[in-house]
């Protein structure tokens, strides 16, 4: 059995109220039960957080022990060398992902510092990406 996480980072609490036309109408925590289901081969442990030492905390915490990390880094993924490089100092593979396609948005967003530390990015998608993550571990 797989153990796999997903990382979320600043205000993905507030999905399914945030900006539904970006986001959606769901909350995560709806979202997430239904890939348990979906996934019952996979032990799916979640973790959010605002802050950006919390975030490189729990990667130190599971990148030497999990099978795979799946992160979005909201915001984080533009501005964050830290991230970057906990994600550079891990075992743990990670993949990067984004509910929005970043690029059709602001021009900051074209940035990530995870990327280039990252398995794979998925983007664009919609709640979907979190999914295609999972799978990519299968």
């Amino acid at each position: 059995m797989k153990k796999l996480i997903i990382i979320n980072g600043p205000n993905l609490n507030l999905l399914g109220r945030r900006e539904p036309e970006i986001y959606g109408s769901l909350t995560f925590e709806d979202y997430l039960d239904g890939l348990k289901k979906k996934f019952k081969n996979v032990e799916l442990k979640y973790y959010q957080s605002n802050v950006e030492g919390e975030l490189i905390n729990k990667i130190h915490e599971v990148g030497f022990s999990y099978d795979g990390i799946i992160l979005n880094a909201g915001a984080y993924t533009h501005t964050s060398i830290g991230l970057g490089d906990a994600i550079k100092g891990i075992e743990t593979p990670v993949v990067e992902v984004h509910i929005s396609n970043t690029f059709g948005r602001e021009a900051f967003r074209h940035q990530s510092y995870i990327s280039p530390n990252a398995r794979g990015v998925i983007l664009g998608f919609g709640m979907k990406s979190y999914d295609l993550a999972i799978q990519s571990f299968l």
